[in-house]
């Protein structure tokens, strides 16, 4: 199958071309992200492979078709960037993959509480410079907290398991209650009690209209006062005006980003020389309690590797039948 590969990186190539010797595509790696300029790149490919910000909107799907584009790969889980809609009156089957690394995002959440909590990013900066003061550094034991746990699919199931091993009473809110998280001690509750109830919130739930802003200044509200609020999942699940009231509120006490909600201009690049125009996201910045990371919780040599072998295990299934296991389709 030849495919159009977008928003490629160095390490995109390495892993899908390794991965690629046991299937045999024909893969073609542009820099640019998918959007309606960029979408001609794909002319006289079979399939397109696109990453978390590229655009996979009604406009571009029509052109994809238009160009006889017969499947669209993603090498990640969430698919909120596809019209799945438009993708179905196209013809064009599209597939994720679910599960390239449950350890390594929850791995990250872990550490980005950890770190927030015991200001490791401070004092690592300040020992560099001399200064081995404590003022400043005063953390939490994690023991005994409630850990409240929003979406308990597979990184869900290993973060909670984790916090229950730190000795945390771990509560949790899903749709569907996980069997493995009940049997490793895990409490299941409403969001509003989840929401009053804990000392620190983590977010694993995909992006959808239900969860779109789920953290907002109404849920913010029904908060423990000095919360902290960890995100790995996906930047709109925080309505970033609500979080920056929160914060300077101090309802809010420390919050960990890994995802923002406006991050297409600006994570996956380096924009070390320029003037970063998004003021909320500058604003965010400022907060000596806000710890952020440019959407990096995959990014393990495991990941990696599971990820190009799904998604290139996608396509030979979409090549060969027009569908695959990964398949995801739009609701009702």
């Amino acid at each position: 199958m030849k495919v159009a590969v977008f928003s490629t990186k160095p390490y995109d190539r390495v892993a899908l071309t390794g991965a690629n010797e046991a299937f045999q595509h024909e893969l073609t790696f542009f820099e640019p992200a998918l959007e309606e300029r960029t979408a001609i790149l794909a002319q006289g490919a079979d399939a397109v492979c696109i990453f978390v910000n590229d655009v996979a909107d009604a406009a571009v799907l029509r052109q994809l078709a238009d160009l006889g584009i017969r499947a669209v790969a993603l090498r990640c889980a969430g698919f909120n960037n596809v019209d799945l809609a438009a993708a179905e009156e196209a013809g064009i089957p599209v597939a994720r993959v679910p599960a390239y690394s449950p350890h390594a995002v929850a791995e990250h959440a872990v550490a980005l509480l950890l770190a927030l909590n015991r200001h490791i990013h401070k004092a690592y900066n300040r020992v560099r410079e001399g200064n081995f003061g404590l003022n400043g550094l005063l953390g939490y034991d994690l023991h005994g907290k409630t850990v409240g746990v929003v979406g308990t699919g597979h990184i869900g199931q290993v973060f909670s398991r984790i916090m229950v091993g730190f000795g945390c009473r771990v509560i949790a809110f899903d749709v569907r209650e996980n069997e493995t998280c009940l049997s490793d001690g895990v409490t299941y509750v409403p969001l509003e009690t989840l929401f009053a109830e804990s000392d620190i919130i983590s977010l694993h739930c995909p992006l959808n209209p239900h969860t779109h802003h789920l953290i907002n200044l109404e849920t913010i509200s029904q908060m423990k006062r000095g919360v902290t609020v960890i995100n790995t999942s996906r930047g709109a699940l925080i309505d970033t005006v609500a979080a920056i009231q929160g914060l300077k509120s101090q309802k809010i006490g420390a919050m960990a980003l890994d995802v923002y909600e406006e991050e297409a201009e600006l994570f996956f690049e380096d924009l070390s020389d320029r003037i970063i125009d998004d003021d909320y996201f500058s604003r965010l910045q400022t907060f000596p309690n806000v710890l952020i990371t440019g959407h990096q919780a995959f990014f393990t040599r495991e990941a990696m590797g599971n990820i190009a072998a799904t998604t290139l295990r996608n396509l030979s299934e979409m090549e060969a039948s027009g569908t695959c296991e990964n398949e995801v389709r739009a609701m009702g």
